[in-house]
């Protein structure tokens, strides 16, 4: 089986996912010299940031935290666009076990209960044919030991896709909306939302004011990039 791996992969190398340079048999997803470029957001306080600034006096946020920068030219928006548009669901992956062995060692994220993705509309969903987020949460969820769940928050309403919109528009867009099942299963808990980008916040917004009004429910985030 080995032989025929190496044979394969001889004529159908994998390729990074930032360069398009082979990888090496060391290397998953991206290549040594593009890991060191992508840009680190750095953030050392979960409790007071930029991220959490986009939600003053709009709904609470404990603590939030992104993995990377996201900027018109650079090394993540390539990842990003590679993992949500061209079926690359192993960068979430990659992404997700970065960040997860991050928020093990910090261990600022140990009081959370449980992790729920931002879902698609499940007419997008059928036409993707995946979350891009889902693996990334399932990776988090792996290394901080907290259960993902997906079935319980759901996106009620289709938009166009955020990523070809303005700052204004995004900000404007009031069409996305969310429905929560079973609100007696989050009271009491505290809830890690994960998503892939952060720009104004509004998606992120409309899914924590969903459970804003459970009983002693509080709410993180976690993404995988920052538009700062």
């Amino acid at each position: 089986m080995s032989v025929f791996s190496d044979l394969f992969h001889i004529f159908y190398p994998k390729l990074c996912a930032g360069c398009n340079q082979k990888l090496t048999k060391n290397e998953f997803v991206v290549c040594t010299i593009c890991r060191n470029d992508l840009p680190q957001t750095n953030i050392k306080d979960f409790k007071n940031n930029k991220i959490i600034d986009a939600f003053y006096g709009k709904v609470l946020i404990e603590k939030a935290y992104a993995l990377l920068f996201y900027r018109k030219e650079n090394v993540t928006k390539k990842l990003i666009q590679e993992l949500k548009y061209k079926g690359n669901e192993d960068i979430g992956v990659f992404l997700g076990n970065w960040l997860g062995e991050f928020l093990k060692e910090q261990k600022e994220f140990n009081e959370i209960d449980v992790i729920v993705p931002v879902p698609l509309h499940k007419k997008r969903l059928k036409s993707r044919g995946y979350n891009q987020v889902i693996k990334f949460g399932e990776r988090i969820s792996f290394y901080i030991n907290r259960p993902l769940v997906s079935d319980k928050l759901v996106r009620v309403s289709a938009t166009k896709t955020q990523t070809l919109k303005s700052r204004f528009e995004r900000f404007t867009n009031l069409d996305t909306k969310f429905m929560l099942y079973d609100h007696r299963f989050f009271i009491g808990k505290h809830v890690l939302l994960v998503d892939d980008v952060i720009t104004t916040g509004a998606t992120l917004e409309a899914c924590a004011k969903e459970f804003s009004n459970i009983k002693a429910c509080k709410v993180s985030v976690v993404t995988m990039a920052y538009t700062d």
